[in-house]
């Protein structure tokens, strides 16, 4: 019934599934606590109905999470899109980790603001009950809304109030204690045409200015009074002590001065003149209020960070704190102070508060600053004892770090599962997204910090920017999870991204990453992907800052699969072979020749009886990890069918035998007694253009030109037996979240695929393979053996 609703809301969105979404959840996930001993015990025993010898299992001590935020990036000039596209793109064996003009669109614009509940216009009658009932509701969702606050100034400055020492350090922009009468203030404009224009008394002038109230102060700047004043101090610019030029820079903060105005720009200028003069605490004072302001000053920064550099030594805890705050907020990472501030994190790391430690490494994070194994490991065992103390903006800025090291810190993510579940509802959507971003990019899964976000992320998908709900949307797919409130959650976030759509103009990336995270889970809204599909959007992907046609090449060609009835736009067949032979390149250097793969491929040649009998590529060149493809008879015979492998056709061209159809349909009558596998295909109702060719070689993307023949095709009218085809997946603990058996989305999406195209899935897993490695080749070959002429395996096909 659910998914009838679904479809009457939104009644192009494809679920690709033949039963009720209840009956679905039941028959492949069970309860919550038998999920998770299924997925989260890979070292128990198999207790399926395989037979054979027990594999001890290796305990994966060298699990590395292969995630590379910088993957999508072209080049340094790009180093902040690490930031933000690290929603841990690692899709098989590969990673990959913005156009202004508006392209026609199919949904009307909406506004991406909530609107606010109707509180007012209330009768007198009614007055009563909203002082007795309603007013509760409108605290709490005052409350609510004020969980959504996010000032990205006033925010990572919690932890300057740690200590007395960050007052000469930072900048105060909260409303003075006294105030003065407003009446003050125009007594001070009338004096500024009459005052001679001393120093002090500019300087004063500010001062007392900046302690007017609020709606007053903002109406100064347009004030004509207040613009003879800095008309004034910019004259006198030179003449003012460093103190005093402190201070007027200090009152423009409340004061709200633009960031452009020409006051500020003689303040910069004079402030770079005079750093060298100035001690580290004027320095980083003044880096304080630029960053209040909002205003970029690079050359200012730059000298800070020389004369940091070469005042290490006397650099106090709470002077290095507020430096990296600084050097954060100014999106940019001195090279050469990185192992000094390495080494000076490991100094003071028990000496941090917990905020403190928040500052440094969101400061190292939104810097791109590297920062090795080691010390990342050293802040996370200390966060991982006390985390309960932690407040969760400090703890979020623990994991973005922790997120861009690739660190796997176990102990603190299982903290982390006890104590930010009961968190998450106070926490606004941008941590939110961060704490379940952690967990896909490090491929951990916690059923209870999942269920904890899909359940409160309804209620705030209001707030989601379109970077938000795609790494939502990515996560929940990359884990493979659909939540208990699944349709609620999936159908909330697709809506968000149909308010969002006009910014995917912008920024494509995150509609791909959206529906590629909802393709994992068998969700395709079409409207979103024919959006995305369109030749304007597929152009905007071709000139973005990020490489993306990994991820239109899997989503087209997904859709084809999995979506028969789908009508809408698609990837030109000659981008889909540009594709192809981009990631089959890739393939052929980096995935091919992994040992693992290497060596099960030999051995296989050897028990079937040649290279001719099975092949090492990849089948679905989209999902962009390697198959070791085998054909077996009805009766269990292995079909020939590699006749393009290099060392096949070399043995039959040293026989003197030239390779034409005739022969091949000889020898696969002779050695199988069987015909092509081609004509099998057509039985299996495999459509031609994903079958690919009789060398196991799929035609996706246009491999085979229209009217093109396979040189294996057998002449018309010979009879051809129904054959079983293998895929073999060798995998390895990248495919799987971190410590189980719980398969990542992309392969989930992979082995979905080739069941729809007739394939057999015959898993080599890491956990069995792997100790085969370092065992006698009998052993191996008997393993081998028993996955391949499986009697089960067989008779289910």
């Amino acid at each position: 019934m659910a998914t009838v609703l679904m479809c009457r809301r939104f009644p192009r969105l494809s679920r690709v599934t033949a039963f009720s979404t209840t009956a679905k959840r039941k028959a492949e996930h069970g309860s919550s606590k038998s999920k998770k001993e299924k997925h989260d015990k890979p070292g128990a025993a198999n207790t399926g109905t395989e037979s054979g010898a027990t594999i001890q299992l290796l305990k994966p001590r060298d699990y590395r999470v292969l995630y590379n935020p910088a993957a999508y990036a072209k080049g340094r000039a790009g180093s902040q899109q690490r930031v933000d596209r690290d929603s841990g793109q690692a899709l098989g064996d590969t990673f990959t980790s913005p156009g202004t003009t508006q392209a026609p669109q199919t949904f009307p614009p909406a506004s991406s603001q909530a609107l606010p509940p109707v509180r007012n216009a209330l009768p007198k009658s009614n007055m009563l009950l909203e002082q007795t009932v309603l007013a509760p509701l409108y605290k709490e969702d005052a409350e609510k809304e004020k969980w959504e606050v996010h000032d990205s100034k006033e925010d990572p400055r919690t932890f300057q109030k740690g200590r007395p020492e960050y007052r000469s350090l930072s900048c105060d922009s909260a409303e003075p204690a006294h105030t003065l009468p407003a009446e003050e203030g125009d007594s001070i404009l009338q004096s500024v045409a009459g005052c001679e224009g001393s120093p002090g008394i500019l300087t004063d002038y500010f001062r007392k200015l900046s302690r007017l109230p609020a709606e007053r102060r903002t109406a100064l700047v347009s004030d004509p009074r207040f613009s003879a004043l800095c008309r004034r101090a910019v004259t006198a610019i030179r003449l003012f002590s460093t103190p005093d030029l402190i201070q007027i820079l200090k009152a423009c903060v409340p004061l709200a001065v633009p960031a452009s105005h020409p006051l500020l720009d003689a303040c910069e200028a004079e402030f770079c003149q005079r750093a060298w003069d100035m001690s580290l605490e004027q320095l980083l004072l003044v880096a304080d209020c630029w960053r209040c302001l909002e205003r970029s000053v690079p050359s200012y920064l730059g000298i800070l960070f020389s004369y940091a550099n070469l005042h290490w030594k006397d650099l106090t805890l709470p002077q290095f704190v507020q430096l990296l705050y600084i050097i954060g907020e100014g999106r940019r990472s001195p090279a050469d102070l990185a192992q000094k501030v390495e080494s000076t994190i490991l100094k003071h790391l028990d000496a941090f508060t917990l905020e403190e430690l928040g500052a440094v490494c969101l400061g190292l994070f939104k810097s791109l600053s590297g920062m090795s194994d080691h010390v990342m490991r050293r802040i996370a065992d200390r966060v991982s004892l006390q985390m309960e103390d932690m407040s969760t903006y400090a703890l979020v800025n623990v994991l973005k770090m922790l997120r861009y090291t690739r660190m796997d810190h176990v102990p603190l993510m299982r903290e982390l599962g006890k104590v930010i579940p009961a968190r998450i509802p106070a926490t606004n959507i941008q941590g939110i997204m961060h704490i379940a971003l952690t967990y896909s990019s490090l491929h951990f899964f916690n059923e209870d910090v999942l269920a904890a976000v899909a359940t409160s992320l309804p209620s705030k998908v209001s707030y989601c920017r379109s970077k938000d709900a795609a790494k939502f949307l990515w996560s929940f797919g990359c884990l493979d999870y659909e939540p208990p409130n699944e349709e609620e959650f999936y159908s909330s976030l697709i809506k968000q991204l149909r308010t969002k759509l006009h910014e995917f103009n912008k920024f494509p990336e995150h509609l791909l990453t959206a529906l590629l995270g909802l393709a994992f889970v068998k969700r395709f809204p079409e409207e979103l992907i024919d959006f995305a599909l369109r030749e304007e959007f597929v152009q905007k992907t071709r000139g973005s800052k990020y490489e993306l046609n990994k991820d239109l090449f899997t989503l087209g060609k997904s859709v084809e699969i999995e979506c028969p009835t789908y009508q809408g736009s698609r990837l030109p067949p000659q981008l889909c072979q540009e594709f192809t032979e981009m990631v089959s390149s890739f393939a052929e250097r980096e995935i091919y020749v992994r040992p693992e793969i290497v060596e099960a491929t030999s051995l296989l040649e050897s028990m079937l009886g040649g290279p001719e009998y099975v092949k090492n590529h990849m089948i679905l060149p989209h999902t962009r990890s390697s198959d070791l493809e085998v054909r077996l008879a009805t009766d269990g015979h292995p079909i020939p069918f590699n006749f393009k492998d290099p060392v096949a056709a070399k043995k039959l061209k040293d026989m003197g035998v030239s390779l034409t159809d005739d022969l091949i349909s000889q020898l696969v009558k002779g050695r199988a007694h069987s015909q092509s596998p081609v004509e099998v295909g057509n039985e299996a109702g495999i459509p031609r253009q994903e079958r690919g060719d009789a060398a196991g070689m799929p035609c996706l993307g246009g491999a085979l030109t229209a009217g093109a023949k396979s040189q294996t095709e057998p002449k018309a009218g010979l009879w051809q037996p129904r054959e079983v085809r293998l895929a073999l997946q060798v995998s390895n603990r990248n495919h799987f979240c971190y410590g189980s058996k719980r398969l990542l989305g992309l392969h989930c999406l992979k082995r979905r695929q080739l069941r729809l195209l007739g394939y057999v899935v015959v898993e080599i897993p890491f956990w069995e393979w792997f100790p085969l490695l370092k065992r006698t080749r009998s052993e191996k070959l008997s393993y081998l053996h028993y996955k391949v002429f499986c009697p089960a395996l067989l008779t289910g096909a």
